[in-house]
C-alpha cells in the first residue's frame, strides 16, 4: 500500500478469483479491498524522487474485511508495512481504514488514513485523509473502467511533497496487469516522473460459502 501514498497502493482492491479486473490507482489508497484468499506479487520501478525506486510488494486479502501488505525496497534497503480494514464492503459504497508506510528500519511511523468510495459499473469515486507525520492531507481519486481488461485513472493527495498522477491499468491476462502513471509534483507541475508496476495475482484459497435456501431445500429432498 505504498503506491496507497508513494509506493504502490495498498494495491487494495478487489481481484475476483473467477474474472479478471482492473485494481489500484497509481498514488492514493483505494477503498475496496484485496479479495480474501488472493496475493498479489508485485514489482514497481519508480523515479527516486518519488520513493524507494524498486520495490518488491506481497499482498494478501485475509477475509472478506480486512488485507494486509509488505514491500521490500532495495535503495534504501528497507521493509514497509500497511494494512487496510473494510468497514462498509458493499458497492456501490465503501468505507475504509488502515495505515500505510510504516517503516520500522527508517523510523517512520504508520500513516493511518481513512477513505469512502463510490464504485459504479465505470465510474469510481474516492474520497479520503491521510495523517502523514505531522499534517493531515487529503486524498482524491477517479478511475473509469472501460472492460474488465483497461481502466484509466488519475489521482491527487496534497501536500507539497506528493503528486497528481495519470495512468493507466491493462490484464494481460486474469491474473497479470501492469500499471504505468506519470507523476506531476504538486510543488512544480513542471516536474514530471515516470513510475510503473507489474502485479501477478495467486489465488491461495477460496473464500467459504455460505449455503443458500436452494442448497438447503436441495439437502432436505
Amino acid at each position: 500500500m505504498r503506491r496507497i501514498v508513494f509506493g504502490f497502493v495498498v494495491i487494495a482492491a478487489a481481484v475476483s478469483s473467477a474474472d479478471a479486473t482492473t485494481k489500484g490507482l497509481s498514488q492514493i489508497v483505494t477503498p475496496d479491498l484485496q479479495g480474501e484468499g488472493d496475493l498479489s506479487t508485485s514489482l514497481q520501478i519508480q523515479d527516486k524522487r518519488i520513493a524507494n525506486p524498486y520495490e518488491l510488494q506481497a499482498e494478501l486479502g485475509l477475509t472478506k474485511w480486512a488485507e494486509v501488505a509488505v514491500f521490500q525496497g532495495f535503495d534504501p534497503d528497507e521493509e514497509i508495512y500497511a494494512t487496510e480494514i473494510g468497514l462498509l464492503t458493499k458497492e456501490p459504497y465503501l468505507l475504509s481504514i488502515g495505515f500505510t508506510n510504516w517503516s520500522p528500519r527508517q523510523h517512520v511511523d504508520p500513516q493511518p488514513y481513512i477513505e469512502t468510495g463510490y464504485y459504479l459499473e465505470h465510474n469510481k469515486f474516492i474520497v479520503g485523509a491521510i495523517h502523514a507525520g505531522y499534517k493531515n492531507e487529503a486524498i482524491l481519486g477517479y478511475a473509469y473502467d472501460f472492460n474488465k481488461t483497461w481502466r484509466v485513472q488519475v489521482d491527487w493527495q496534497s501536500g507539497k511533497e506528493n503528486s497528481s498522477t495519470i495512468g493507466f491499468t491493462y490484464n494481460l491476462t486474469r491474473d497479470f496487469q501492469f500499471n504505468p502513471a506519470i507523476y506531476f509534483s504538486n510543488d512544480d507541475p513542471s516536474r514530471i516522473f515516470g513510475y510503473i508496476v507489474f502485479t501477478y495475482t495467486w489465488h491461495l484459497w477460496q473464500p467459504k460459502k455460505k449455503p443458500n435456501d436452494s442448497d438447503v431445500a436441495g439437502s432436505a429432498k
